[in-house]
């Protein structure tokens, strides 16, 4: 029965090697599928350059955390 943590992990770790920390669980054989992501974890590791992978960014944006990366993202670039 697969159930899958989301993880922070430098790119040039090993697939299922060390990671640097858990921002949240998905499980997609409930109904409806669990996902629970920190969004505050997960908001800090974006604005860190954390790259997230096609399922993650999808996980993300179903949550609305991505939206809300943009919208910080480009708040802050209207000040410089």
């Amino acid at each position: 029965m697969p159930s899958y943590r989301l993880v922070v992990a430098d790119s040039r770790a090993p697939r299922d090697g060390a990671f640097i920390g858990i921002i949240g669980h998905y499980n997609p054989l409930t109904e409806p599928k669990t996902i629970v992501i920190d969004e505050e974890k997960a908001l800090y590791w974006l604005g860190q350059g954390a790259q997230p992978t096609a399922t993650t960014t999808r996980l993300l944006s179903k949550l609305g955390i991505m939206q809300k990366f943009n919208t910080i993202k480009e708040k802050t670039w209207e000040k410089t």
